[in-house]
């Protein structure tokens, strides 16, 4: 008798497994489809990231030698950067942009490396390191030029010690503060990076030298 009971309940789970899967089975092999057909495409997506990073890495490469080499139209290159960086994937394009705007600015075009600058430091799809550098970049290009106040406003939030551009920040606050005559905390400003140890040794010796300057 128990086996008869057991095959009449193995008869009614079948029988339910059927009737589920008649009512699911479309739905659930929809699912594995469009999980399978997600993995493909996020491969596929990868290999193509791949593909267009390394294709933009040689054309800036290319761009780059063309722009240093001897007699180059640095005006043609900037304007070649600034195209490349239209179609470059993240990365490549902020480097072309900034690539860009540092030729602009050697060329005599300040004013288009200044709004290439800023528009890189206002882009939130861009990198916070190429972000942070391009407003220390502005604010370099425009020492001689902007209000004071303005430049410190921009450059204050460089000189947190997590700062990638630290060293460079606390050396440029130094220059805004003597440019508007704070001789005094200028001098404290070059004082104290010059005996930072974790400064690059370039800005270090710069900030001694300044220092020693201003104490004549």
């Amino acid at each position: 008798m128990p086996d008869i009971f057991d095959e009449v309940a193995e008869d009614l789970r079948a029988e339910r497994a059927r009737r589920l899967w008649k009512r699911y089975g479309t739905l659930v092999l929809g699912v594995l489809v469009m999980v399978l057909a997600g993995i493909g495409a996020h491969q596929s997506w990868r290999w193509y990231e791949a593909r267009e990073a390394e294709k933009a890495g040689m054309a800036f490469m290319a761009a780059h030698r063309a722009a240093e080499a001897e007699g180059a139209d640095l005006k043609s290159m900037a304007q070649r950067f600034e195209e490349a960086s239209r179609s470059a994937p993240a990365g490549y394009r902020d480097l072309a942009r900034l690539r860009a705007a540092a030729l602009k600015a050697e060329t005599g075009d300040l004013a288009e490396a200044l709004r290439l600058y800023d528009a890189i430091a206002a882009d939130s799809s861009a990198d916070p390191l190429y972000r942070d550098l391009a407003s220390l970049l502005w604010v370099m290009r425009s020492l001689d030029s902007a209000n004071p106040a303005e430049l410190a406003a921009r450059i204050t939030p460089l000189t947190r010690p997590d700062s990638a551009w630290n060293a460079s920040a606390r050396e440029i606050a130094g220059l805004i503060a003597l440019r508007a005559g704070r001789r005094d905390e200028a001098h404290q400003a070059f004082q104290t990076l010059a005996a930072d140890v974790t400064a690059p040794r370039g800005v270090r010796e710069r900030a001694q030298r300044l220092a020693m300057g201003l104490e004549g």
